[in-house]
């Protein structure tokens, strides 16, 4: 089984912390987002991945080998492929097409989530989706009697379905959608500027094959400040009940209710922390109140109170208000 994970993007709705890397790479519940993307989906499918793909931007040698190790360290081999123009999502699997053969799964590492992952063997794939309240802003399915997909919406103004897409998508033989994926690039067949992946999956409906929808049982966005720290939260709860203060961290007169997550070289004094709190490593946290927050490594808190805050690394921050995002390497004082 191959597994394509596309994460170019430039994550400009989570800045600042995405102006110095980039949104799967940053950390939740102690892991980048992208690690926790993998490691389920290694867990979650019935058969073990021998390819694992990664499309990304200019993200630096550092950042290709921790991708690479990271593969590894599922037993499988990691490979780097690179989507140097924003050409759309269509695009940004195709710039992996060499491993569209054999049963594959594409991911988007821009959500995390939760399901059976349960696969039907007669199907020709499955579309992951979640029943949300409003889907204007999302792709839908519509589903026939049989309860497989027949039509598929973008973003519709008037709702026709309420599940919608969450990026993750299973198919029985990756060749047939690297083949229509190639016939939209070949006959330049752009919505937007750019190649679109629901447009590849239409042709394959109509020509008969058989998607079915998994549905999951939570969808987890990261796409700006708010819903990233409600995504560190979930996490941290799915995670368990426990205060996770690793070997390492130090805790004096100090209250950690958990869920939290408390990374090797913190230093907690004199504070109340969590619930659904994440530390990084090394960050210094004094006189400090601090609930449903995610904050980076190397930082230093003194005589805060935050609620909902998303904090980066090498940040300080002493005495100010508590709803706040700051980027890395910022001073408020």
């Amino acid at each position: 089984m191959n597994l394509i994970i596309p994460m170019a993007g430039r994550g400009s709705r989570l800045r600042p912390h995405t102006l110095t890397i980039p949104k799967p790479l940053v950390h939740v519940a102690g892991k980048p987002i992208v690690q926790h993307l993998v490691e389920d989906l290694a867990a979650m499918t019935p058969r073990p991945f021998d390819n694992i793909a990664f499309v990304i931007g200019d993200f630096g040698a550092e950042v290709e080998s921790d991708l690479l190790a990271l593969a590894d360290s599922l037993g499988a081999t990691g490979h780097i492929r690179h989507q140097v123009e924003p050409l759309g999502t269509a695009h940004a699997v195709w710039c992996a097409e060499d491993l569209l053969q054999g049963e594959t799964v594409v991911a988007f590492a821009d959500t995390l989530f939760r399901a059976d992952f349960v696969l039907d063997p007669e199907a020709d794939g499955h579309l992951f989706v979640k029943r949300i309240e409003d889907p204007r802003q999302f792709g839908v399915v519509l589903l026939d009697d049989n309860g497989v997909i027949r039509e598929y919406a973008e973003k519709p103004e008037k709702p026709v379905s309420d599940l919608a897409m969450i990026g993750i998508y299973h198919f029985k033989d990756g060749a047939g959608l690297r083949r229509e994926i190639g016939s939209l690039i070949e006959g330049n067949m752009k919505k937007g500027g750019e190649y679109q992946l629901p447009d590849a999956l239409k042709t394959l409906t109509g020509q008969g094959q058989r998607f079915l929808p998994g549905e999951v049982s939570a969808w987890m966005d990261c796409g700006n400040r708010k819903v990233t720290v409600e995504t560190n939260g979930r996490v941290l709860e799915f995670m368990g009940d426990d205060a996770r203060v690793h070997e390492g961290a130090t805790v004096e007169d100090s209250v950690v209710l958990p869920p939290c997550e408390i990374l090797p070289g913190a230093i907690i004094r004199n504070s109340v922390v969590g619930p659904r709190v994440t530390i990084g490593g090394d960050t210094v946290v004094e006189r400090s109140v601090i609930k449903d927050c995610l904050i980076g490594g190397h930082s230093t808190l003194d005589g805060v109170h935050l609620e909902g805050a998303m904090i980066g690394h090498h940040a300080k921050l002493i005495k100010k208000p508590r709803d706040l995002s700051v980027g890395d390497y910022c001073e408020i004082q």
